[in-house]
């Protein structure tokens, strides 16, 4: 293994290899608290670990992270966007989700999360041209049954959301058939799942995007508070298969996660400023991901015609390429939409 390589103490050597850690990127992607927490080591030791694997990773041209995510060979193709199908929403993301990069979806209960991910499953299935991919979705619920209702309405309304796409192409789409559902009940299964069935999918160009829903679900009732190392053990592994994934077929990643009060929120949180709650499974997980988004539920109402919509906010919480920022949205029996500014 490359730790045997690395000059490091024989105590360090092993508490990574206890930790599963596989690589020089998985050392430097977490904070050093973080890694001290996953490891068991002290903090000199976690820094020693820490300058190891940036010496080893100069041997290599060094990069940046905006780099990082416009490197074509780490996945990451520039070119590429898949649209939310929704032009003002797009806007707030410059285009969409970044293609070869994992994108969390944070959120109550109720504000609209899953629906984004059924709208994203859809938007993949249109060509380039359109914003989309041009292949299916795997869809992994790992809490509750698949919304399969809700996604035969927002199909039979895609006509209404994409009025910019000739009916005649939307009507050979044939969305239903391109939407691949597991539904994984524990760690094991979600593993058998991104190792064996996601690949064969990815590989035969099946399938262009990945949605979990809900990251937080399994983690949060297979560990106890007393569980947390364990836990951020098998929270990097399962970050590291969604990585691998991701890159290696520029394949987009949505994690849809819940969220935790908090009571007493710093200035330099990574949730919103204006919020009470702040995405679950902490630090962490948030170092694994590229773009964070927040859905949130504020005050007021929209109607049109004989429908009526509660307003959420779609927030940008960090990402390297766009500002913090965010725009009301409405839910309708097409889909979400962004509200428009007034003119």
């Amino acid at each position: 293994m490359i730790w045997d390589q690395l000059e490091l103490k024989p105590t360090i050597t092993v508490a990574v290899k206890r930790a599963q850690l596989k690589s020089v990127r998985e050392v430097l992607c977490v904070s050093g608290p973080a890694l001290q927490r996953i490891t068991g080591l002290s903090r000199s030791d976690a820094q020693e670990l820490i300058t190891a694997a940036a010496t080893a990773c100069r041997r290599h041209p060094p990069i940046t992270a905006l780099q990082l995510q416009q490197s074509q060979s780490y996945g990451f193709d520039t070119s590429l966007r898949l649209s939310m199908g929704c032009p003002v929403l797009d806007q707030l993301l410059r285009g969409g989700l970044p293609v070869g990069a994992i994108t969390e979806l944070a959120g109550e209960s109720g504000a609209g999360k899953t629906q984004l991910g059924l709208q994203f499953c859809l938007s993949v299935q249109y060509p380039p041209e359109h914003g989309g991919l041009g292949a299916g979705a795997l869809y992994i619920c790992t809490e509750d049954p698949f919304p399969i209702r809700r996604l035969q309405q927002l199909i039979s309304e895609q006509s209404v959301l994409r009025s910019n796409v000739s009916p005649s192409l939307i009507s050979r789409l044939r969305f239903s058939d391109h939407i691949y559902i597991e539904h994984t009940a524990d760690l094991d299964s979600l593993q058998v799942c991104l190792t064996r069935r996601a690949p064969l999918l990815l590989a035969r160009g099946l399938v262009r995007l990945i949605v979990v829903d809900s990251v937080a679900a399994l983690f949060r009732c297979e560990f106890q508070a007393d569980d947390w190392l364990e836990r951020n053990k098998q929270l990097l592994t399962f970050s590291s298969m969604l990585h691998h994934l991701s890159q290696e077929f520029s394949t987009p990643v949505i994690c849809i996660n819940q969220v935790t009060d908090v009571f007493n929120q710093s200035d330099n949180s990574l949730g919103p400023s204006s919020s009470t709650v702040s995405p679950a499974l902490g630090l962490a997980w948030a170092n694994q991901v590229l773009v964070r988004l927040m859905m949130r539920r504020v005050q007021g109402t929209v109607s049109r015609g004989n429908q009526s919509s509660a307003l959420r906010r779609l927030e940008v919480v960090f990402a390297p390429h766009l500002a913090r920022g965010g725009r009301d949205t409405t839910i309708w029996r097409e889909g979400v939409r962004g509200v428009p500014d007034p003119e």
